[in-house]
């Protein structure tokens, strides 16, 4: 009788272990930074799945971000993001947008020679644009928090010119594009002996995103300053400015692309790269939540890049990490460069307008995806460190 009673009190031990359930632990903690202020905000644990559907999809890289900010440098202490990059003697050079104490938006220098692992990073700014006075304006938080200053920086080489030339937002009181460009050499060598900036766009006229294609087209310069409504191009004998002409664009409409999840344009992302079936570019938009930036993809005609002539049917990046939620602008992924080198296809962009990230995926497959609207096979597995 008593083996029967210590059979039913282990039976009932037995039982309550298996409908025991273990307490089911909050993620940790990150920082957000905003306007100065410290909060404490929940990491997502949500993770990018490949979709059955047709569409495109980038990897990223298992050690995002690549580029953050630097406490010891006053003027990258807040925020470090959507970065310009150009692959010159093998490596890849970044100009990255950065904001510090002093809530001014300045450009800083980085390189990889991989193209993953940053190896090299400058202490001081590598560009600065003149702001006039710190004052908060409509635009400071939009445009990614800053007082001012010069933002988010496009590099290209057209053909083989000994110089670069650097498209960006200026923002001094309003949102203009600066033109700035260096010699080559002086780039690779650090001597930031900049040509003295102009602005190209209208006067009391918000403009962003414009980019130049690395090549001449029919002769003439080439640059992409609008896909929303149309594909606008402006073609140009040279790219000297006189500081009295600007180009004239028009970027928007009041009524959202039907039957896409692209339903909001917003512009450009990196340079254009050219391949075999036409321009490859990048270029932000939104679907119905207006809280996420998300990244589309297209090809251009090579002769008439006004053309279009296929488009991803899906965005091909779009924030589900935790450094692409938590930050200054959460749920923001912003495509700002991007360079072919060993086959592979490497975009940079800003997450959450506070990190530098890069995602991956091989260039001939991905254009062929592209062009043929398949799901390309994309690596996940870790880069070694060097």
């Amino acid at each position: 009788m008593k083996k029967a009673k210590e059979k039913v009190k282990a039976k009932k031990i037995n039982s309550r272990k298996v409908v025991k359930k273990k307490a089911v632990k909050k993620p940790p903690a990150a920082i957000k930074k905003v306007a100065g202020k410290v909060r404490k905000v929940r990491k997502t644990t949500k993770k990018t799945k490949a979709r059955a559907i047709s569409g495109l999809v980038l990897g990223k890289h298992r050690a995002n971000p690549i580029i953050a900010p630097r406490r010891e440098n006053g003027w990258e202490a807040w925020q470090t993001f959507n970065p310009g990059a150009i692959l010159l003697d093998d490596a890849v050079h970044f100009l990255y947008r950065a904001i510090g104490e002093d809530g001014i938006s300045r450009l800083g220098y980085a390189a990889s020679k991989d193209g993953f692992h940053v190896n090299k990073r400058f202490a001081t700014p590598a560009y600065e644009h003149r702001v006039d006075a710190r004052s908060f304006n409509i635009f400071s938080y939009s445009s990614g928090g800053s007082w001012g200053g010069a933002e988010d920086p496009r590099l290209v080489r057209v053909g083989d010119e000994d110089v670069l030339y650097m498209t960006y937002t200026a923002c001094n009181g309003d949102l203009r594009v600066g033109l700035a460009s260096i010699r080559v050499e002086d780039f690779l060598n650090g001597k930031w002996w900049w040509r003295p900036p102009v602005l190209i766009s209208p006067p009391g006229e918000v403009h962003k995103n414009w980019v130049i294609f690395p090549e001449k087209i029919s002769g003439k310069y080439a640059i992409l300053h609008s896909i929303n409504p149309k594909v606008s191009v402006e073609y140009l004998d040279s790219l000297n400015f006189d500081g009295k002409t600007h180009l004239q664009s028009y970027h928007g409409g009041n009524k959202p692309r039907a039957g896409s999840w692209d339903k909001w344009v917003r512009g450009p992302g990196a340079v254009p790269i050219k391949t075999k079936y036409g321009w490859l570019v990048f270029y932000h938009a939104m679907d119905d939540d207006w809280s996420k930036y998300k990244v589309g993809a297209m090809l251009l005609d090579l002769k008439d890049p006004t053309r279009v002539l296929a488009r991803a049917t899906e965005p091909v990046l779009e924030p589900s990490e935790q450094y692409e939620n938590n930050g200054f602008k959460g749920g923001v992924v912003y495509v700002s460069g991007a360079v072919v080198k060993g086959g592979q296809l490497l975009v940079y962009y800003g997450g959450a307008d506070s990190h530098v990230c890069v995602a991956h995926a091989n260039f001939k497959e991905f254009v062929e995806a592209l062009r043929k609207e398949k799901l390309p096979k994309l690596k996940r597995e870790a880069v070694k460190k060097k």
